[in-house]
Order: structure tokens, then C-alpha cells, then sequence
């Protein structure tokens, strides 16, 4: 039986909020998403890492087209909820940030992440101020979609040369004060980092094992997403 959009949005929100962690699995191409989805995942996400890897390019060199492209295809090999990893919203604008939001619903996708590096060497992060008024330009876009479209809002301080633990914690409180559902900061280099993370936040958080904390963090109160 096909699943509404509404119904997957739904069913994703329901991950978030359940007392156990979930593992989401990062598609590459419709085939993948098939398999993955066989395999017996709950939810499946995007990897802009993973994407560009298929077009022979790196991390940060695909477009928005070819990135929703991409996401269409996943979405419809599948009845799980897809989110997706949108980089920075292929804009620096908060306009762009919410009309790549609304295209990313457009496509079937019912989450997706937005976040503050900026993919220059000279000044890798927006400052805070900016980077929040992104958050809340997706957040507000988010809203305004027909289902309850999942948004998580991620700081690259760590993976950009900024491995600041107190401005991650303060930039990840302005995100969910903007309105973001999941909170995520990739590369924290411990255990005791992610735990004060999530002691800092009340949003649920991802934890990419790829990049940190690995199996411990399965048990650290405040991580939904692995």
C-alpha cells in the first residue's frame, strides 16, 4: 500500500519523538534506496557526499536540480519517509534557503537539513546571526508546506576548522529557538562532547557514526538518529 506524504511525514515525526534511537540509511540512487528499504530501515536520508560521488565530483559540487533529481528518484523507489541532505540550501539568501525547502516537499522529500557552512575557504561559516535567520527562513517555509515537514538545522563548526564546543552549543540553541525540529553537529570528537550537546538542547539530534561517538553514543540521552 502507498503511503500519503502526510502519512510518511507522520510516521517520521514519530522516530523523533520515540523513546528508542533509530538508524537511517543513506541511499545513493533508487537501487540502493530498494535495497536499503528491504533490508528493513524505518527511514532513509540523502547524503550530498553520496551524491556527488555518483557524479564523479566532490562533496559541495552538485546542483540543486541534480540534488532534488536525485531525491525524486530515492523517494519514489520507496514507501519510507526521505529526508534529505540539503547543504546549505544552494543559497546564501534566507529567500533561497525557504524556496529550496518548498522544492524539496515538491519532490516528495518530508525532511531535510539546512546548515551554516558557507563552501568558502576565506570565511567557511556564516556567523551566527546569519546562519540563524537561515534556520528561520527554512523553518517558516517548513511550516507553511501541508505536512509537518522535518527540518534539521546543523552547525559544521568542527568539520570547518571552528572546534569551539561552547559556539556549537550556542549555535545550535539559536537554531532551535528559529524553530528547527533536529539538532545536528557532526565531527564533535568525544562522547563527553555529544553528551553535552544534548544536555545544552531539547531537540532530538542525529549522530553520524562516521564521524563520531560511534556505537557509545547509541546510549547518550538525546540522540534519536543514527
Amino acid at each position: 500500500m502507498t503511503m500519503s506524504q502526510s502519512d510518511k511525514a507522520a510516521r517520521f515525526r514519530a522516530l523523533h519523538q520515540g523513546p528508542r534511537a533509530f538508524v537511517i540509511a543513506n541511499p545513493w540512487d533508487a537501487g540502493s534506496a530498494r535495497v536499503l528499504t528491504a533490508l528493513g530501515f524505518p527511514a532513509l536520508a540523502t547524503s550530498s557526499g553520496a551524491k556527488a560521488g555518483v557524479l564523479g565530483r566532490r562533496d559541495g559540487k552538485v546542483t540543486r536540480e541534480e540534488s532534488l533529481a536525485n531525491a525524486r528518484m530515492i523517494v519514489e523507489a520507496t514507501d519510507l519517509p526521505v529526508s534529505a541532505d540539503l547543504e546549505k540550501c544552494f543559497g546564501d539568501a534566507p529567500a533561497v534557503v525557504a524556496e529550496t525547502i518548498r522544492l524539496a516537499a515538491g519532490v516528495g522529500l518530508v525532511g531535510g537539513s539546512v546548515e551554516d557552512a558557507t563552501g568558502e575557504k576565506d570565511r567557511p561559516l556564516y556567523d551566527i546571526g546569519q546562519a540563524t535567520e537561515r534556520v528561520a527562513a527554512a523553518a517558516q517555509a517548513a511550516r507553511a508546506l501541508p505536512f509537518r515537514f522535518m527540518l534539521t538545522a546543523r552547525t559544521e563548526s568542527f568539520l570547518r576548522g571552528n572546534p569551539n564546543l561552547d559556539d556549537v552549543i550556542k549555535r545550535l540553541r539559536a537554531f532551535e529557538k528559529a524553530g528547527a525540529d533536529v539538532l545536528m553537529a557532526p565531527g564533535l570528537p568525544d562522547l563527553a562532547a555529544v553528551g553535552a550537546v544534548c544536555a545544552a538542547v531539547s531537540k532530538p539530534g542525529p549522530a553520524p557514526i562516521a564521524k563520531t561517538a560511534v556505537v557509545a553514543a547509541a546510549v547518550t540521552p538525546g540522540r534519536r538518529r543514527f
